[in-house]
């Protein structure tokens, strides 16, 4: 579907739900709006596509209380700044909308805190089955980027422009878009995906010319990764049947980032069909190769110690090889970054680790 198709399909289901509260409205019932419980607990394990999603429990937000009242102000009003700024080919951030509700002529109608209006956008996304980015809100700028042997085209504000993720730009890379649907993937040599967490070892992998000699497209993640950047991850696999690989750090936190890449999040579970790539492989730093490389670390804290427990009741972590190496890491106590490789010199994890152990998994 075209980004134009996309923006229509938009705008026509915002006007659909305010239609609906209108239609409430003249049937004389209270207005209300149904949405899925979004709580830990309402969170299912998919087993079919490997993904979270909601269950079947569900909530209502009815105006037949003040306060139920004021978040349905708050909707139509967020809805009709949505359908203008479609109908003007405009965009703004989720930081704007939270300011922009404070020129909103009724005072109920605007928000308290950011939080709240972040909320009601992902509401709006649940209700409508459209995403933010159709709305044309943005995220403050995550800084994620691409590196690698892939020709792309864009899809901007001032026309198409065709880059080159290796040729046409710096060694800074090409820069996510906030709406990775406006790429066209035209031409490739790529063999694989690598996502890195830390930009360290991505300007290392960059510098050591990883990303040239093994034909590897490097997606630098900046930490838990925006939607931008698993939605582009995705695509790759999907569209161009490329295997993705994920390299954190090795403690429980960083675990989650790659849960997050392969299966989706609790936050974002109504796009987790969007988003998710199951196929992804973990290729990070693992608790036996803190023992196996002897590497530099740091003791666990109480709260990795926390999340480690709780991520052996995970979904997401129920096989061997997860077990095995959060129990080992429980049991020595200890975590590493990625930049401890560099104990045994800084071309090592070029020369030696990444080339082993994806050789292990049959990525080269």
């Amino acid at each position: 579907m075209s980004a134009k198709t996309q923006e229509e399909k938009a705008r026509e289901q915002l006007i659909d739900l305010a239609a609906e509260f209108y239609d409430q409205f003249a049937r004389g019932e209270i207005p209300e709006m149904q949405l899925p419980t979004r709580t830990k607990s309402n969170i299912e394990y998919d087993e079919d596509s490997n993904v979270w999603v909601y269950g079947d429990r569900t909530s209502t937000r009815s105006a037949n209380s003040v306060r139920g009242a004021r978040k349905l102000l708050k909707a139509i009003y967020t809805i009709d700044f949505l359908a203008q700024q479609l109908d003007q080919d405009r965009s703004s951030t989720l930081r704007e909308l939270y300011y922009l509700s404070e020129s909103w002529d009724n005072e109920e109608a605007q928000f308290n805190d950011q939080d709240e209006s972040n909320q009601l956008v992902e509401d709006l996304e649940i209700v409508s089955e459209v995403t933010r980015e159709d709305f044309h809100m943005r995220p403050e700028e995550s800084g994620a980027t691409l590196m690698g042997p892939i020709r792309i085209r864009e899809q901007t504000r001032r026309g198409e422009r065709e880059i080159h993720c290796q040729d046409d730009v710096g060694e800074g890379g090409y820069q996510i878009p906030n709406n990775p649907d406006t790429i066209e993937f035209l031409e490739h040599d790529v063999d694989f995906v690598l996502c890195v967490e830390t930009g360290g070892m991505r300007d290392r992998l960059v510098e050591n010319g990883f990303d040239e000699q093994y034909n590897v497209l490097v997606v630098h993640l900046k930490g838990q990764p925006a939607r931008a950047t698993r939605r582009i991850t995705k695509r790759l696999h999907d569209e161009l049947d490329l295997p993705v690989t994920v390299f954190t750090d090795g403690d429980p936190w960083s675990y989650r980032i790659y849960g997050s890449v392969a299966y989706g999040s609790i936050k974002s579970a109504h796009l987790s069909e969007y988003l998710a790539t199951p196929a992804a492989q973990y290729v990070g730093i693992r608790p036996q190769d803190i023992v196996d490389y002897d590497l530099p670390t740091d003791p666990l804290s109480d709260s990795d110690i926390n999340a480690l427990e709780s991520e052996l009741e995970d979904p997401r972590f129920q096989t061997d090889f997860w077990r095995e190496q959060i129990e080992l890491q429980l049991e020595i106590g200890k975590k590493a970054e990625q930049q401890a490789l560099a104990s045994r010199g800084l071309d090592f994890v070029t020369d030696t680790y990444l080339p082993e152990r994806l050789t292990e998994m049959g990525i080269l």
